[in-house]
Order: C-alpha cells, then structure tokens, then sequence
C-alpha cells in the first residue's frame, strides 16, 4: 500500500492513465473501448484523486483479533480499511459474527445460494442493530444464471428489516469450474461477467443501487488462469503460464475487456434513462 502511494505520488500522470489495448483487437467491441481509451488519456489525472484502500476476509480470528486495537470508545481492525466475513464463516451463532459484532470498521457479508431470507435479516441486525449507514456491505457471489431468482429475494429481505446496506457483486467465487481436460482450477471470463451484468439488471427492477463488483485479476499479460476473453483462452492454453496457488486471476486484457463490458453497459443505461426524459 505505501508503495502504491508512494508510486502515484511521484508517478507522471500520463503512466497512471495508460492503458494497453493491443490484445483486444478481436473484440467487437474494439473501436468503442479505443475510443474511451483515447477520453480516458486525455482527462487530467491529478494526483489529487488517487487513493487506496485495503479490504480482506478476517478468516482467521486470532491473527484478526491480534491486529485489533481500541480507538478512542470504539475497537478497530487496523489491518484493512473493510474487512469482510466468509459465506463459509457466517453462522448467526458463531464466532466469526462475534468477533465483527464488535469491530468499528465498515464490514462485508458474503451471500451465497445457501443463505435464507430470514437468516439474511437475523445477520443484519446483530451486525447492524442501530441501522448505521455505511456500516455493511453486502456482497452477493450466486453464479452466473442464478442472479435473478436469488438477489430478488434477498434484496426484498434487506428492505423488508430496514437495515441500510451497500451491495456489491462479487462475480468470481460463484462461478469456479475444474477444467475437464487437465483438472485445473479457473473460471470463464463470460460466466464472470454476465453475472455483473445480470446483478445490475436486477438491481435497476428492484430499485437498488448496485455500489461495486469484486474481480479477482493481475496486471500480468501473460497470466493464463482463466478461461475465455476475446483473446480466446482455452484449457490447453492454461498450462502455459498458471501462477496462481490460490483463485484463478483474469490476466491484463480480460481485466480491460471486463471492465470496459461493465463500464458500457452503464453508459448505455444512462443514454436510456436520459432518452425517456
């Protein structure tokens, strides 16, 4: 983190700006996100407008509890600005939820297929009770094709107990596969994002506002964990150059094609909401 700060702050904004677009040529796409590419080079990029901020899952209690100091009245987790609790680690009566109860940071729940509306609504108000804003962020990981029956039931439980929330989609956990042929662990840059794209069109129905995406991706070109992207990544190509030890990454270019996908399908949504004006 200090190296990144440490970077922009010395960094010639034109660096932080640019963005290599080479390997998207095969998109259909392309001659709309060069053209973005083109806006985005040409806005002034302040330094004054970069900053960071660190989230992580406090799976491991004692190392969470160890980084935990008491400011001022209130006790904070200082390792992470948000940290966030497991869908695997959220039971209403275990000690996960014990331990973020009583931490002052902003907090992220992940919501899976296995969570119950009334479930949903118990969490909420043990983490919540005074319906702070700001205080939770709810982070929805189904799979792609199963947004529609499952976010709608679980956005009308959140409005339903009152508690105020952020959503965020997390498109990459629920949508793991073992590739057949050599039984490596990734994901396709398609399932990924339709997920978004489905969580977004739900969101717009319902009256909800979708307030960020989780992606898992590396800056590296040549990265081959995932499957798909116009740069066509298949199974046979993942044995190429697979670092990771842990979740399968979109590498550079499906990182700027995902991107740029969600990033369309938001303009084309405000060209709408503006044409109906």
């Amino acid at each position: 983190l200090n190296f990144l700060r440490s970077y922009v702050s010395s960094a010639e904004p034109a660096d932080c700006t640019n963005i290599d677009i080479n390997a998207l040529r095969a998109s259909k796409d392309y001659a709309e996100i060069a053209s973005d590419v083109r806006a985005i080079r040409a806005k002034d990029s302040g330094k004054d407008v970069m900053d960071f901020f660190t989230a992580h899952e406090a799976m491991q209690l004692d190392l969470e509890e160890a980084l935990t100091r008491k400011v001022g009245d209130k006790y904070y987790n200082l390792s992470a600005h948000l940290v966030w609790i497991g869908d695997r680690t959220r039971q209403v009566n275990g000690a996960h939820l014990e331990y973020f109860r009583g931490i002052s940071n902003p907090i992220g729940v992940k919501v899976g297929p296995s969570m119950k509306n009334d479930e949903l609504k118990e969490l909420l108000q043990i983490l919540n009770p005074t319906k702070e804003e700001g205080r939770i962020m709810i982070i929805t990981r189904y799979g792609a094709g199963k947004v529609e029956a499952m976010l709608t039931e679980h956005i009308k439980a959140v409005k339903e107990c009152g508690i105020p929330v952020t959503w965020q989609c997390d498109a990459v956990h629920g949508n793991g596969i073992v590739a057949e042929s050599n039984k490596y662990k990734t994901r396709r840059v398609e399932d990924c994002v339709q997920e978004i794209l489905e969580c977004m069109a739900v969101h717009k129905k319902c009256g909800s506002i979708l307030g960020g995406i989780h992606l898992e991706v590396t800056g590296q070109k040549t990265v081959t964990e995932c499957l798909g992207g116009c740069e066509g990544m298949t199974e046979a190509m993942l044995t190429k150059n697979y670092e990771t030890y842990c979740d399968p990454r979109f590498n550079y270019s499906q990182s700027i094609e995902a991107a740029f996908t969600v990033a369309g399908e938001m303009l084309h949504e405000r060209a709408a909401k503006r044409a109906r004006k």
